[in-house]
């Protein structure tokens, strides 16, 4: 890859700047693209953007920017987004500083001499040549100093086309589709591709494709990204349905798993929600979230009980005096494990007399009950 130093004046990097939903976002009189598929959305909050003006109004240095060449006259924004973008906003008077002794200051508050220091102030840009691939183990490279490059950030860049673009649309924007609908039941953030990645994760399982990377090359090239969101719609519907009470152990479920898996099945809602409610209060189930997992598939080992202590566990050991009952051997303490005599599934609960000492052989053979 060939590297070039330039360095840029804010006024050239300003010109032209535009912020727009369905055009993207550029500046430097239209030629630079600010924020091409493979970056991630703003994240800099008001204090670390007053920080980037601060450092320019001061003259101190600013850090270095990578701008990748793109063949026809323009560039791509490589790393420094979030410093172009907090330079255009003040600029454009989004936001403000906070001087100690004027108070409030928006750029167009400024004297005259610290406009044209502000506009005056030179960037230095590194200007990148050479192959997308190139480009994106560079992009990967200079990324790691800063913050934590995400993986689906990584892959939106490896299968750019208008596949991605659209399901950024619908899951990757702050208040997007996605988070509308259903951002209660999904772990993370839309702006950090939490979303996206959570739902192609669903999706490629669904298809039997082991890998999110393989299911994103096999729809690059497709028109947008409607039958994903298609997918996603259904499972949020279904999930509405069969359990109308929401729950905050409903959010981050695998809720593509189980809708794969049971959505053609009729339940009773209400019967459901009665299950759901004793179970929810049953002190013996320690991961209530998996009850839902549980009721649909009927299967114990979706549920997380209570485990007895260490003194019940004594308790037990001495009492059987270190045998196990169901292969009469004799074992340390250590090469045991705590069992409940009578399941949970029959009325049994985590006490000392419900407790009983198994060697680990023994205990995988009696497996969940």
């Amino acid at each position: 890859m060939e590297i070039q130093e330039r360095k840029i004046k804010v006024r050239d990097l300003v010109e032209g700047y535009t912020c727009d939903a369905d055009t993207g976002v550029h500046g430097y009189g239209g030629l630079l693209d600010i924020r091409p598929p493979y970056q991630r959305e703003f994240r800099y909050d008001l204090r670390q953007k007053q920080a980037v003006v601060n450092t320019i109004l001061k003259g101190f240095p600013l850090n270095t920017m990578y701008w990748s060449v793109v063949g026809d006259g323009t560039y791509e924004m490589i790393d420094g987004q979030q410093r172009t973008l907090s330079i255009c906003e003040f600029h454009e008077h989004v936001f403000n500083i906070v001087d100690p002794e004027r108070g409030v200051l928006f750029f167009r508050s400024l004297t005259q001499e610290e406009k044209e220091a502000f506009l005056d102030y030179e960037l230095m840009v590194y200007l990148c040549t050479g192959t997308d691939k190139e480009k994106l183990d560079w992009f990967r490279v200079i990324n790691i100093a800063g913050e934590r490059l995400l993986d689906q950030e990584l892959l939106n860049a490896i299968h750019v086309g208008p596949f991605v673009c659209d399901a950024r649309r619908y899951f990757s924007k702050t208040g997007c589709p996605a988070y509308k609908i259903g951002g209660d039941l999904l772990n993370g953030t839309a702006i950090e591709q939490a979303y996206l990645a959570t739902v192609l994760h669903w999706a490629a399982r669904r298809d039997g494709i082991e890998k999110v990377d393989e299911y994103m090359s096999a729809h690059k090239d497709d028109a947008n990204a409607s039958q994903l969101w298609a997918y996603f719609s259904a499972i949020v519907t279904w999930v509405r349905t069969t359990f109308p009470n929401y729950r905050r152990e409903m959010k981050g479920l695998d809720w593509g798993l189980l809708y794969d898996r049971y959505h053609q099945q009729i339940y009773d809602t209400q019967a459901l929600e009665e299950q759901i409610r004793a179970l929810m209060e049953d002190d013996e189930i320690m991961k209530k979230s998996g009850i839902y997992s549980y009721v649909l598939s009927g299967d114990l080992r979706d549920l997380s009980f209570r485990t007895f202590d260490k003194k019940q566990k004594r308790e037990a050991y001495e009492r059987q005096q270190g045998i196990c009952p169901h292969c009469g051997q004799h074992f340390q303490l250590e090469e045991m494990e705590a069992d409940h005599i009578t399941p949970w599934a029959e009325g049994g609960i985590t006490t000392a007399d419900n407790c009983q000492m198994l060697c680990r052989n023994c205990n995988r053979r009696k497996g969940a009950r």
